[in-house]
């Protein structure tokens, strides 16, 4: 199927003070988290991407928005729902140093498919689970519409969050949500996948690099190379 490009959003204020944002509205990028996003940009200059999904949330907003305007050609934009923040309920808008010493904390950090998070008056709550199944789901969904568009070679960009990113990208190597924090997921991180109709291939996780993005050589793989390649094969 198609190339997806995956980027968490540049760093923001609630980032950088360690609250755990959530769905709370206004939270946008901070200095150090634009200029992230710009780096990416220049990144990615050189790749022509077919589609753009961001998450709702304005931080994600504002990190597409820089990315997209360093593409030459007019990119289809959309706002995707599925691939938003986690739903946090009541942990929504508090410092880290104080969740950590709840005892749901442990949970999140050895058995987060057990977690549902606390209700709120305020903000939404979910379960990790359901979290990770709607995420995926827009995913595929995307990039089948991007396929039948633009074929398997095809690059487009989603932008979303950090847990939201790592469930993806665990779905994506086959192991357990229990194992996904086992993966680092940066501010204005890159992390790419290919999907095949027999499995996932991800191509790079948190890459936080400075190089030009060439996807040019998988792009063109990705019309005729469907099996893994035995021994690892020569690159793109």
């Amino acid at each position: 199927m198609a190339i997806l490009v995956l980027m968490r959003h540049g760093r923001t204020t609630a980032n950088a003070s360690g609250t755990l944002a959530g769905w709370t509205p206004g939270i946008g990028l901070d200095d150090v988290g634009a200029e992230q996003a710009k780096r990416v940009a220049k990144r990615l200059r050189g790749t022509r991407l077919t589609m753009a999904a961001l998450s709702p949330l304005q931080r994600c907003q504002e990190t597409g928005e820089m990315v997209l305007r360093q593409q030459e050609f007019q990119v289809e934009t959309r706002t995707v729902e599925g691939i938003g923040e986690a739903k946090y309920g009541a942990w929504t808008g508090r410092p880290l140093k104080d969740l950590s010493q709840e005892s749901l904390w442990k949970d999140v950090q050895s058995a987060p498919s057990t977690v549902t998070y606390p209700p709120s008056d305020d903000f939404e709550n979910e379960s990790m689970s359901a979290m990770q199944q709607r995420a995926v789901a827009a995913i595929k969904s995307a990039d089948a519409e991007v396929e039948k568009a633009a074929g398997p070679g095809g690059v487009w960009l989603a932008v979303s969050h950090g847990d939201v990113i790592k469930a993806i990208l665990a779905d994506a190597v086959g192991t357990s949500l229990d194992d996904f924090q086992r993966i680092m997921v940066d501010p204005a991180s890159v992390s790419i996948i290919r999907y095949t109709q027999d499995r996932s291939y991800v191509v790079r996780m948190n890459d936080t690099g400075s190089d030009e993005i060439d996807l040019q050589g998988l792009s063109k793989a990705a019309s005729t190379e469907q099996d893994a390649a035995v021994g690892g094969g020569a690159g793109h």
